[in-house]
């Protein structure tokens, strides 16, 4: 069995060197809600050392919110939001010495397109437009998938070991109790369940089926690399691979 173990990064946290080492793709800001041109520089040849696949990390250009309030954009300024992004991460992943692999949605933007069909589609587009062998993360289960799928893009089903989820499928959000797992021993138990069994429980007790291709680490907690370092020893232990999604289309 393999799994990717993804960390959002370049988002001036300070733990991203660490995280490199333990991780196996890295989500790069573009410099919209964090990050600028030499974080990003940074941060990917750090990744092309460690061989670390590195995506970009596209979100809302709203630095004062750090990404994580929704905002109404039409699907035509979703487009060029994704794709001026994603040109920026591939000057830096070249100057770097290395490639884009894959692109993943920050924040609201991404919480947003889990449930919105037109706004994942117009993310998904604004992918295959730049680069039809680019590897787009979405929220396992929702349409994220599905339009990425439907634009001939390989999609990886994404699910979260630091994060709590809801009974249809979504993460809890942020303004929640408990929306946040900080406790490590819990992190892994559920990183377990879904890599291992394919569920995960939500917080009211149900058990969900959940497809599991990669699994994040938010870059800017805490415990993010004592979480990863827990989790990437326990699967392994488990007889699990780590190692970057391979595209398949």
């Amino acid at each position: 069995m393999k799994i990717d173990l993804n960390c959002d990064m370049g988002e001036g946290c300070g733990h991203d060197a660490e995280l490199l080492d333990l991780v196996s793709s890295a989500n790069i800001a573009c410099g919209y809600h964090a990050g600028d041109a030499e974080t990003m520089r940074r941060t990917a040849e750090m990744a092309v050392e460690k061989n670390v696949a590195i995506g970009a990390h596209p979100g809302y250009n709203d630095r004062a919110n750090f990404g994580r309030t929704e905002m109404s954009l039409s699907p035509k300024q979703v487009f060029d939001l994704v794709s001026e992004q994603l040109a920026l991460m591939k000057v830096a992943a070249i100057t770097a010495g290395g490639r884009l692999a894959h692109v993943k949605p920050h924040g609201a933007l991404y919480n947003q397109a889990a449930r919105d069909t037109e706004l994942a589609a117009a993310i998904a587009e604004a992918v295959a437009a730049f680069d039809q062998d680019l590897i787009l993360f979405g929220l396992s289960g929702t349409v994220c998938i599905t339009e990425a799928e439907r634009c001939g893009l390989t999609a990886a089903s994404e699910v979260f070991a630091d994060r709590t989820y809801r009974n249809d499928g979504s993460l809890t959000p942020r303004t929640q109790p408990d929306a946040l797992i900080d406790n490590d021993g819990r992190a892994v138990a559920q990183a377990l369940q879904m890599v291992c069994e394919g569920k995960v429980m939500t917080m009211d007790g149900t058990v969900i089926s959940v497809r599991a291709d990669t699994i994040c680490l938010h870059g800017d907690g805490e415990d993010a690399v004592q979480f990863a370092r827990s989790i990437r020893t326990t699967l392994e232990k488990k007889g699990v691979t780590i190692a970057p999604i391979i595209r398949t289309i």
